[in-house]
């Protein structure tokens, strides 16, 4: 790296779902820029988290987890993950030390062989295998040929994390940073609210409800003494998954909200006023309008 000169570039960060990607990024960034929950398939759309190591501004490239599309959305959030992987100026692929080689990693694998591409592996939730596993998996993934360099890494410890971010900003070419030095993300904030909101939904409905929903911020207002209020819906499918997302007497949506509520006062330092609705759109997922919010392509 050259010495007293800015570098910038992008790091695509890809693997299958729920191996930590979101995580991670969060981790890298030091603060949240995208929704983690333990169901996988969470991110739908490329989100980027920027961060700054030394002079080297380091934009991460946070994609959809790579799988067997099955539906629309499925394609579309899978062609999202190989955009941004091509975009990027280098790749890492992020493997769950836990369930090691699995059929999604598998795949991903052989298409960055087949691409020519080389990659950087991170072996994340190393905190949680032992250690003759670790090696037994790390032993079966090395590959010269594909990997410039492996590392171990825990996203929710922050083991190797550090080590991770230097070898990364060394990789990327000089030039003036792309982004505002205080920015840590491109995504809007009215996105990032609905985001902030589905992840709670996520987290609170458990296995009842996983995929069929989705969340809109229809407004946003900023008030006069500083506070923001913002209102939402969560569209779902069908009456019967609305009264589940409502709960007995609404509870369930007044415990989504009070949630969401709190993590957005923390991440806008300012008092917020969030309302939110539950309402039925049948087939919210072949909307071509919901696909450009996510920027992600109806027709992939």
């Amino acid at each position: 790296m050259t010495n007293n000169a800015t570098h910038a570039g992008f790091i695509a960060i890809v693997g299958a779902p729920n191996v930590g990607k979101s995580s991670l990024i969060n981790r890298l960034v030091g603060t949240k820029v995208s929704i983690v929950s333990a169901k996988v398939q969470t991110t739908r759309t490329r989100v980027l988290g920027i961060c700054i190591s030394g002079a080297v501004q380091v934009i991460f490239v946070d994609t959809p987890g790579i799988f067997q599309p099955r539906r629309r959305l499925d394609r579309a959030m899978v062609a999202a993950a190989w955009g941004g992987a091509g975009d990027a100026d280098h790749v890492l692929l992020l493997v769950d030390a836990a369930r090691g080689i699995d059929d999604d990693t598998q795949n991903i694998i052989d298409k960055l062989r087949g691409s020519g591409r080389r990659a950087v592996l991170a072996i994340n939730k190393v905190d949680i295998v032992k250690k003759t596993d670790l090696l037994s998996l790390t032993a079966t993934l090395q590959d010269p040929d594909l990997f410039t360099k492996t590392f171990m890494i825990s996203a929710t410890c922050g083991d190797g994390v550090n080590d991770l971010l230097a070898y990364l900003a060394d990789l990327l070419p000089a030039g003036p940073w792309l982004f505002p030095e205080d920015q840590v993300s491109d995504m809007p904030e009215r996105l990032l609210a609905a985001e902030i909101t589905r992840e709670k939904l996520y987290l609170e409905l458990h296995q009842e409800l996983p995929y069929a929903t989705t969340v809109e911020t229809e407004s946003w207002e900023c008030k006069p003494d500083g506070s923001i209020r913002i209102s939402q819906v969560i569209y779902v499918e069908r009456d019967t998954q609305k009264a589940i997302v409502l709960g007995k007497g609404g509870r369930q949506i007044k415990r989504i909200g009070v949630k969401a509520r709190q993590e957005l006062q923390e991440i806008m330092d300012t008092n917020v006023h969030l309302f939110v609705f539950v309402k039925v759109r049948e087939k919210w997922g072949d909307d071509p309008e919901r696909y450009r919010d996510w920027d992600l392509d109806f027709n992939a």
